[in-house]
């Protein structure tokens, strides 16, 4: 049950009219019951069994770093609650059972360890609170990944009806299905199939993909995200923001500090700064920024080429860092070091990135652009056309933002909004997805 499936449809107004018919007090209960039903729905009963026993392992590490506050107790906790994440990453697919959202969750509970030592959070006395902290339902799988001080207090009180939030949570969830189904998901086919059969392919065919990839991914991404934000908003609980307009940085640093910006702060505050940061020398500093994105890369994937694509940054980071005042603040260069990542992020394996970075720059043959069937490949002729026209809409609202969309949305009457919504949702339904076999894809951070 994805949260553009149809499923969910059926789900979430359910769990929401329960919510609303319940005392203030007891609604944390039905917000509980909703995650645990949610994961069950998307889970087998033995992965779902794994997942209540980790959060209540940690749960009981926590009462440890609570009593004793030692590093020695903080460290054998964190790496008691971090063991599965990292099997998982280091063990064939298949030799061990995969909780749903265990890479986001994970993160939840090493930062609330670290929180509880430090003093800046608190262990529930009730079991039950601190579980809905890590199974609350619409960012579970896909973040963004929420502190405790950020989230628990929303879950716990209850939260009247609201206007403004009910039309903010609704303009979120349809600007969602607007970026998921009329963009990541028709960039998809062309993609996968350049990426995938990279060996019959040339020059200009990776150079758009390459490029519809970074819009495909971030769209996918910042899809899921709107569509978390307006799930949970539907029950007055806002989460924290994730991107703020990424392919606008002037600098790698910079564009570190507006994509993923939850798995950023979390790299910062529990990764780097505690390294030292750079507050032991330049030396040190350029040690840390290396060692966080390898961290980042092992997050990402098992495949080597994570690994790499995470040096790569490293290395564009302490480039910047070296060049320093001498560096030119561009978009265009920043984003050309950003798409040579994804280049390496998206090849099946390093071999695969190399033949790609060979043929980029040695293989171009550009006439494969003016004979129709670069544009084609992966897609018919609708196809192109509503991803170009979509395409047209998302750089427009990125150059100006979509918060003003959001309030000239939240200020129309009733029924105006009302006949948007529902138009809004037909061409997401006709456009988005239509054609012998098509299924929107799996949200593509949910492989994480």
């Amino acid at each position: 049950m994805t949260y553009t499936s149809l499923k969910l449809l059926l789900f979430l107004p359910a769990v929401l009219l329960l919510y609303r018919s319940v005392p203030l007090r007891h609604r944390w209960l039905v917000l509980l019951a909703g995650s645990l039903v949610f994961y069950a729905l998307n889970a087998s009963p033995a992965v779902l069994l794994f997942f209540l026993v980790h959060a209540m392992v940690s749960y009981g590490c926590g009462l440890l770093v609570q009593k004793h506050r030692t590093r020695t107790v903080l460290f054998c906790s964190i790496a008691v609650s971090a063991l599965p994440l990292v099997l998982i990453k280091v063990l064939p697919a298949g030799s061990i059972i995969v909780p749903l959202g265990i890479s986001f969750y994970s993160m939840q509970l090493i930062a609330w360890l670290a929180d509880l030592y430090r003093g800046k959070a608190e262990i529930p006395q009730n079991p039950l609170r601190f579980l809905l902290f890590v199974s609350w339902f619409p960012q579970i799988i896909q973040g963004p990944i929420p502190r405790y001080e950020q989230l628990n207090v929303q879950l716990q009180e209850g939260h009247a009806y609201n206007d403004d939030e009910l039309n903010e949570a609704v303009f979120l969830i349809l600007w969602g299905l607007f970026l998921k189904l009329m963009i990541a998901d028709r960039a998809a086919p062309f993609v996968n199939e350049v990426f995938d059969h990279y060996t019959l392919y040339s020059g200009m065919y990776f150079w758009a993909a390459a490029l519809l990839y970074s819009v495909q991914l971030y769209t996918d991404f910042l899809s899921c995200v709107r569509l978390c934000q307006g799930i949970s908003l539907l029950f007055g609980i806002r989460l924290a923001e994730n991107f703020n307009r990424p392919y606008q940085a002037k600098s790698v640093r910079e564009f570190w500090q507006r994509w993923h910006m939850s798995l950023s702060a979390w790299l910062r505050d529990y990764i780097y700064i505690p390294l030292g940061g750079s507050r032991k020398g330049r030396s040190r500093r350029w040690f840390n920024i290396i060692i966080v994105f390898l961290v980042s890369g092992f997050w990402h994937g098992r495949g080597l080429n994570y690994l790499c694509w995470g040096l790569m940054h490293a290395f564009f980071e302490i480039a910047e860092d070296v060049l320093g005042k001498r560096r030119p603040a561009s978009v265009c260069l920043t984003f050309l070091c950003v798409l040579a990542g994804w280049v390496v992020f998206r090849a099946p394996g390093l071999r695969a990135a190399f033949a790609i970075f060979r043929s980029l720059f040695l293989n171009l043959q550009p006439v494969v652009l003016f004979d129709g069937s670069l544009l084609r490949l992966g897609m018919d002729g609708k196809d192109t056309v509503v991803l170009l026209l979509c395409l047209g809409l998302l750089f427009t609202v990125e150059r100006f933002g979509a918060e003003d969309l959001s309030a000239a949305f939240r200020t129309l009457s009733p029924w105006k909004r009302g006949l948007l919504a529902m138009l809004m949702i037909t061409a997401v339904y006709v456009f988005g997805v239509y054609g012998h076999g098509f299924t929107a894809a799996g949200f593509i951070y949910g492989g994480f």
